[in-house]
């Protein structure tokens, strides 16, 4: 993509600000959408649980980029977090998607392109899938249906329209990672279950180059598996952990605790998705880091 202006909901999460950093790198003009009153040129005011959003502050924007929405393993899933997970998803993504439709076509962004999950697939065992396949069954999937379908309105009016389906990232900063690093170095890891649920993961680096990739590349819309194409399971994903930060692996949580510790989230942690990024690869982008060990040493 051109140099161009380009406004970023969730600008201050993991991915979200790992791509604003690489954006202006490159010389775009990116826009912040925030929650409070916007104080400067480049922030837009929004209320993504409430579904507004400054409709005027995307005008111009070659492009929209929703990366915003509670963290799904922040909390245990009480019908009040869950409530507010849909909430900041759903109506966020409705409320840009229905700002820039309604934009005059001479200003309106020429692409929308929206988180989702690979929890969209629910649990899959050890069968692959890729982007041809079904919804899953339970919460997460029914939510990841419904966040992409809020997005109907800028596919309507002929936006360019993408979702990205996002596993595991690999990083020290944030997400699942962020947490089990400090686990690791302490020697206190460990597989989770009987390990032989597949983590679907991608670097952080690989996360963002394939946000460039999408948003950059003309005729691509749809959805679109943001994850490694060599899916590990937590077994061998603790086995590398231990490996590459020299600690040992002793500690296994059983099923019963994790989901005495967190209740319903506990099927996202010992399920198995055994996901992989084919219409990725079909559009030609390259990973840097498809294994799990080069992940682990790139977030090192």
């Amino acid at each position: 993509m051109e140099r161009s202006r380009i406004a970023v909901a969730g600008a201050s999460g993991l991915i979200g600000g790992a791509l604003v950093r690489a954006l202006t790198a490159d010389g775009h003009e990116v826009v912040r959408l925030v929650r409070g009153a916007a104080r400067a040129a480049d922030e837009v005011r929004w209320d993504p649980e409430r579904g507004s959003v400054d409709a005027d502050g995307l005008a111009g924007c070659g492009a929209v980029v929703n990366l915003a929405g509670a963290g799904v393993g922040d909390r245990r899933w009480t019908p009040a977090y869950k409530a507010r997970l849909r909430a900041s998803r759903v109506r966020g993504t409705a409320a840009l998607a229905e700002a820039v439709a309604a934009l005059p076509e001479e200003v309106r962004p020429r692409v929308l392109l929206n988180g989702s999950a690979i929890g969209y697939y629910g649990e899959t065992g050890g069968r692959t899938v890729d982007e041809s396949a079904p919804p899953g069954e339970g919460f997460l999937p029914g939510l990841c249906v419904e966040w992409e379908a809020a997005a109907a309105p800028a596919r309507e009016a002929g936006v360019r329209t993408v979702f990205a389906r996002t596993g595991l990232v690999v990083a020290r900063g944030g997400g699942a990672w962020g947490r089990l690093f400090p686990l690791f170095r302490a020697g206190l890891g460990g597989r989770l279950g009987d390990g032989r649920q597949y983590w679907s993961f991608i670097a952080l680096h690989d996360e963002v180059a394939a946000l460039r990739h999408l948003l950059d590349t003309e005729g691509l819309s749809g959805p679109f598996n943001l994850t490694a194409p060599y899916p590990a399971t937590n077994r061998e994903i603790t086995e590398t952990m231990a490996r590459v930060l020299h600690r040992p692996a002793l500690f296994a949580v059983p099923a019963p605790v994790l989901r005495t510790v967190l209740g319903e989230m506990a099927g996202d942690v010992l399920g198995s998705a055994r996901v992989v990024p084919a219409r990725l690869l079909e559009s030609g982008f390259r990973f840097a880091f498809p294994r799990i060990e080069e992940a682990v040493r790139a977030a090192l």
